[in-house]
């Protein structure tokens, strides 16, 4: 499954409930959650135990697949990161709808792959330790620019700035465009503009 070893195979159904619990949802929380997600699974544990032949890293000793059978692919993500803050491990989703996966992984914020078929969905061990292991996963999921030099939570605070500063951007390019006095709108174009000079230097 997702080109993982056979060894690493396992289920174990992690009940709804649970989650309810840990969470003490509301009603309509619940309601949300239960609308978006059918049922939970572990899948796969990966780590040196199944894998002998990568060692374990200084900060990542394993990490574990989980399906998510999913009622709509208009999820809210919130739930998705709900069930990576009960579970105090490293988590990759496989988040499923009909024929459909999305690769998910929580790392201060919520990663994804877009949707593909299920039989191309896969999952690349590559490194020597299970700190690159999981560094790569991470990469490869969000699929954008990083930068080498960097550490992964430098890279991951870099991005986190620039999607906020690309919702401003968007923001006020549509006030802009809105905006029918001359010297509101030269603002608001110059404020853009500075946002976008700020976007290209990180």
């Amino acid at each position: 499954m997702f080109n993982l070893p056979e060894v690493t195979e396992l289920r174990k159904a992690l009940p709804k409930a649970q989650i309810y619990r840990k969470f003490e949802l509301t009603n309509a929380q619940v309601a949300k959650f239960d609308a978006d997600i059918s049922r939970i699974d572990i899948v796969n544990e990966v780590s040196s135990r199944t894998i002998p032949a990568i060692q374990e890293g200084q900060k990542v000793k394993s990490f574990y697949l989980l399906s998510v059978t999913l009622k709509t692919k208009d999820y809210e993500p919130k739930n998705i990161e709900r069930i990576a803050k009960l579970i105090p491990q490293n988590l990759i989703f496989a988040l499923q709808f009909e024929e459909e996966i999305q690769l998910a992984v929580f790392c201060e914020k919520l990663f994804t792959t877009k949707w593909m078929p299920e039989t191309k969905a896969s999952i690349e061990l590559s490194g020597l330790n299970f700190d690159d292991v999981w560094e790569n996963i991470i990469k490869k999921i969000e699929g954008g620019e990083w930068n080498n030099d960097l550490t992964l939570e430098e890279n991951i605070e870099i991005k986190e700035k620039q999607e906020k500063l690309q919702k401003e951007i968007e923001r006020l390019e549509k006030l802009a465009r809105k905006e029918v006095q001359p010297k509101k709108k030269f603002e608001l174009v110059n404020q853009k503009r500075k946002l976008e000079e700020e976007l290209r230097k990180l």
